[in-house]
């Protein structure tokens, strides 16, 4: 571990559940990681997707009793934000160069370095899950495996690029103004959720909303900036050997993306969970359509949920949507094909 003057480490009792932020002085800037849970257990690190942090992207999933269960009984949580995405964070300065997606992937092994992290499991959303599939192909010895959420892998499309280039100015010139926020809101949500005249916005809308007005509008154009000069990695993804769970919702804005990068992924360690009537954020939106694909993708690797929560509600995945090849072993573990969920709006 490196020596304490190299960062600063900070109590966050009383943001987040006991965990504690650390402030990683990296190449390419400081960055900020909340760590949660026994640091004795093996690690999983999140990254969020553009203008989100460990709080609005993945508090859903960690407040779902069964799925936070089966994470941090299996692991120590690292929270990882894109630099300046953290809570509270002040503007970067401007003077700062701008980061590439590869210095954001390299500040990653940083963050292990520090901690003395070996390999890790890693879950990303969107814009983060490009990051972390970018450090799988990087550093392919430090990753056990990979949970994508709606990823990204290709370079972005014509309509994508003028779309981030309009987010981008409006950023700079305007701030995270009440367009910018629509903007990103419908990045993240579907439809059913964010309302319309007859029906009001869900709660996790409004929340999402309001924890965008507080992050700093530079910091987030500089993260959009590197994410909107990603290169292409479509022909990096057949180097991967680790296992890959990858969900996507049917109204995302990145379906298609998601379904290229399965295409692209070896099928014999990689698989597919479409979650029906969700946006790209099914970690928000419907966090307990990931509870038993997750079961499964960790049997793999010999890890399990804890079993006082067995006679707990289970997902609304049920063991009839299971294809029984599912639990068929293969030479990495179990097999995980490709699955549809239903779930209840209602939730």
């Amino acid at each position: 571990m490196a020596e304490s003057n190299d960062a600063v480490s900070l109590d966050m009792e009383k943001i987040y559940l006991g965990g504690k932020e650390h402030f990683i002085r990296t190449g390419c800037g400081s960055v900020s990681v909340i760590v949660y849970g026994d640091q004795e257990k093996p690690a999983l690190i999140t990254y969020p997707d553009l203008a989100l942090n460990h709080v609005s992207c993945f508090q859903g999933l960690f407040f779902c009793p069964e799925a936070a269960s089966l994470l941090l009984h299996n692991f120590c949580i690292y929270h990882i934000s894109p630099p300046g995405h953290e809570l509270g964070a002040a503007s970067v300065c401007p003077e700062d160069p701008v980061p590439s997606v590869d210095d954001l992937a390299d500040q990653i092994l940083e963050v292990l370095n520090f901690f003395g992290l070996g390999a890790v499991m890693c879950m990303g959303v969107t814009a983060g899950a490009y990051i972390l599939s970018l450090f799988a192909m990087k550093y392919r010895e430090r990753v056990l495996g990979l949970i994508l959420v709606s990823p990204l892998c290709k370079a972005p499309s014509w309509t994508e690029w003028f779309y981030n280039k309009v987010m981008s100015n409006m950023l700079y010139f305007y701030g995270m103004c009440g367009l910018l926020k629509e903007f990103l809101l419908q990045r993240y949500f579907s439809k059913e959720v964010r309302g319309s005249v007859e029906v009001p916005e869900s709660d996790i809308v409004q929340a999402c909303r309001k924890l965008l007005e507080e992050r700093q509008s530079l910091n987030v154009w500089r993260f959009l900036h590197a994410i909107n000069r990603r290169p292409d990695i479509t022909e990096g993804l057949k180097s991967l050997r680790c296992r890959t769970l990858i969900f996507v919702g049917d109204s995302s804005p990145f379906h298609s993306e998601a379904l290229h990068m399965t295409s692209k992924l070896d099928r014999r360690y990689s698989a597919l969970v479409e979650v029906q009537a969700c946006g790209s954020m099914v970690t928000e939106e419907q966090p307990h359509a990931m509870l038993i694909p997750m079961e499964y993708f960790f049997m793999g690797y010999g890890l399990y949920r804890p079993c006082h929560f067995s006679d707990s509600p289970r997902s609304p995945l049920s063991p009839s949507c299971i294809s029984p090849e599912l639990l068929s072993p293969e030479s990495m573990g179990l097999k995980l094909k490709p699955i549809k969920t239903r779930v209840s709006l209602g939730l």
